[in-house]
């Protein structure tokens, strides 16, 4: 998710930097003293989960939690983000100082987006509005991801490479069962309402960013077009991983301190 410097031509590093810096700056005029330190927390999580790379061809998958962050934080996810991907640059070399406006946008606004799908549904007093509206929006993920996933796979096998197939293969599978997975558990009652708003949340956000990605590389010049297609593919067990990941912490803060989803503005 960390495009790098010198990846992408100057028209899209520059809106960037602009998109990023107003969203900043809206963000800021929202923030309050007593928001800090969830801010500068959740900062923190994001920097160390999204250090962990995983290789994968000539890119790398990493766990990223920006819907986490757009559900507990809302607006405020954008400095945060920001401020952790700096120091990520800047110490780790990961991403850049000249992308550093896209990654932001990249990341921060699908956790911005997330917030605004996902809070009615954890905060919802009408559980059975919340429930029949979490299902649909499940049914549409799911069936146009799976699509996006099979088309792809068609047009790997038609140019032959055998490689992407595989991948394509394994990253459809894997999400499909998780997405399932956690499906069951909602509807078992092992999950939550509001977890499963979490869980969709997660997988949303991951699903945003991978599109987001790969249409600022498919911007910046048609060779970079299977780069954008594999970004998507390569990201589907993340969207998985991420929406368990975000339904478990959900679901226990609405069960413990529900008061840090409530104080999201």
């Amino acid at each position: 998710m960390h495009i790098v410097d010198g990846a992408l031509s100057n028209p899209v590093l520059i809106g960037g930097g602009v998109i990023a810096a107003a969203g900043v700056a809206y963000s800021l005029k929202k923030l309050e003293p007593e928001d800090l330190p969830r801010v500068g927390v959740l900062s923190a999580v994001f920097f160390v989960v999204s250090l962990i790379h995983v290789p994968l061809g000539f890119s790398s998958v990493h766990l990223i939690l920006n819907g986490l962050l757009g559900i507990i934080l809302g607006w405020a996810a954008f400095p945060a983000l920001v401020v952790a991907l700096l120091l990520q640059a800047v110490f780790f070399g990961f991403g850049g100082l000249t992308v550093l406006g896209v990654n932001a946008v990249n990341i921060a606004f699908p956790a911005v987006m997330v917030f605004f799908i996902c809070r009615w549904g954890i905060t919802a007093q009408q559980q059975n509005l919340a429930k029949l509206v979490a299902d649909v929006l499940f049914a549409i993920f799911f069936i146009l991801s799976i699509w996006a996933g099979v088309s792809l796979y068609e047009a790997y096998q038609t140019e032959g490479a055998t490689w992407r197939v595989s991948v394509n293969s394994i990253s459809l599978a894997l999400f499909a069962l998780v997405m399932i997975y956690g499906y069951i558990l909602y509807r078992r009652k092992t999950l939550s309402v509001a977890g499963f708003w979490g869980f969709l949340g997660g997988s949303l956000s991951i699903f945003f960013t991978a599109v987001m990605v790969a249409i600022s590389l498919a911007l910046s010049g048609d060779e970079f077009a299977k780069a954008a297609e594999f970004v998507i593919v390569a990201h589907f067990p993340v969207m998985a991983v991420e929406g368990i990941l975000t339904a478990a912490t959900i679901q226990l803060i609405t069960k413990v301190k529900p008061e840090l989803i409530n104080a999201v503005r």
